[in-house]
C-alpha cells in the first residue's frame, strides 16, 4: 500500500514566490520579448521627440536661438494654438457628454445583452476610424456633392453649404472629430461605471438615503475623477490629431498640426523646419500637461475601480 507524503500547508502571510529572476527582476526571455516594442517606441517616439526638443532651439544654421519659441506667441502661429485648443476642448466636451450618456445606457442594461456587445464592439472600431477614410466618408455624405447634401437640396430645398464651406473649416472639423471622440469616451468611461457596485446603492437605501443622496455622496464623487480624466484624454486625442484634418482641409492651416505641415513641407518659404519643431514642442507641452493631470486623477480613482 503506497503512502502519500503530507504536503506542508502554506503559512498565511508567508513569503510569496517572486516571478522572474532571483530578485524579482524580469528574466532574460521577458526582456527579449520586449525588445521589438522598445525598438519601435524608441525609433518612432523617443527619437523624434529628441529631434523636436533640440531643433526647437536652433536656427536654420544650427546655432542656438530662442526666436522659434518667441514666434509661438505671435501672429498666425499663436492663433493656430488658440483654435486648436478651442477645437479640442469643444469636441472633448461634446464627446464626453454624449459618450457618458451612451455608456450609462449600456452599463445599466444586461451585461451580456446584444446592445452592450454591439456598442462596445462598434466603439472599438469607430474610435480608431480616422484619417483619409473618415474624411472621405464625410465628403461622400455631407460634402458639396454628398448623398445627404444632394438629397436635401433636390427634395427638401435645403442647401447645407449656403453661404460658407463650413465642412472644410473649424465647424466641419468639430463635427468630424466628434465622430471618433464619442466612441473613445465609451471605451474609457465604461470601466468606471462598471466599478459602481450594487452594494453601495443598497447600503445607501438601507440607511434611508434617496437617489439624490446616492449620487451626491457616493456615485458622483467616484465618477467625477474618471470623467475628468476621460475628458482630458479626449482633449489630448483631438489636439494631436493630424491625418483627418490634413485630408479634409486642403487649403489654409487653421490648427497647429497643419501649421507644422506647412513649415516642414512648404516650398514658398524655406529654412523654417525648426520653427515647425518649435510648434511640435509646444504641442508636446500642452499634451503632457493634460496627460499629467489625467494620471493624477487616475491614481485618485484607482482604488474604486479595483
Amino acid at each position: 500500500m503506497t503512502s502519500v507524503a503530507p504536503v506542508a500547508a502554506a503559512k498565511p502571510g508567508g513569503p510569496t514566490p517572486k516571478k522572474g529572476g532571483a530578485a524579482g527582476r524580469p528574466s532574460a526571455a521577458a526582456w527579449l520579448v520586449a525588445v521589438p516594442f522598445l525598438a519601435f517606441a524608441g525609433t518612432f517616439l523617443v527619437y523624434p521627440t529628441v529631434l523636436v526638443l533640440f531643433g526647437a532651439f536652433q536656427d536654420s544654421n544650427g546655432a542656438f536661438t530662442l526666436d522659434n519659441l518667441k514666434t509661438l506667441f505671435t501672429g498666425v502661429v499663436f492663433d493656430a494654438f488658440v483654435r486648436s485648443i478651442e477645437l479640442s476642448a469643444l469636441t472633448a466636451v461634446i464627446g464626453a457628454i454624449f459618450g457618458a450618456l451612451l455608456t450609462w445606457a449600456i452599463a445599466v442594461g444586461n451585461p451580456d445583452g446584444m446592445l452592450r456587445r454591439t456598442v462596445v464592439a462598434g466603439s472599438g472600431v469607430l474610435a480608431q476610424f480616422g484619417g483619409v477614410p473618415l474624411a472621405f466618408a464625410f465628403l461622400a455624405t455631407v460634402g458639396f456633392e454628398g448623398l445627404v447634401t444632394k438629397f436635401l437640396r433636390d427634395n427638401v430645398g435645403i442647401d447645407l453649404f449656403a453661404g460658407s464651406a463650413w465642412l472644410f473649416e473649424l465647424p466641419g472639423l468639430t463635427l468630424v472629430y466628434t465622430f471618433f471622440q464619442i466612441p473613445l469616451m465609451v471605451i474609457v468611461f465604461l470601466p468606471a461605471l462598471d466599478g459602481l457596485r450594487p452594494q453601495w446603492r443598497e447600503a445607501n437605501a438601507s440607511l434611508g438615503g434617496t437617489s439624490w443622496t446616492y449620487w451626491r455622496h457616493v456615485g458622483g464623487p467616484i465618477l467625477t475623477p474618471p470623467f475628468l480624466g476621460a475628458l482630458l484624454l479626449l482633449f489630448a486625442n483631438a489636439f494631436s490629431a493630424y491625418a483627418t484634418a490634413a485630408a479634409l482641409v486642403s487649403q489654409g492651416s487653421p490648427i497647429v498640426p497643419l501649421q507644422i505641415r506647412g513649415f516642414l513641407t512648404g516650398e514658398v518659404v524655406l529654412g523654417q523646419e525648426n520653427l515647425g519643431k518649435a510648434l511640435g514642442l509646444g504641442m508636446v507641452v500642452v499634451v503632457s500637461i493634460a496627460m499629467g493631470v489625467n494620471v493624477l486623477l487616475q491614481k485618485r480613482v484607482a482604488k474604486w475601480v479595483r
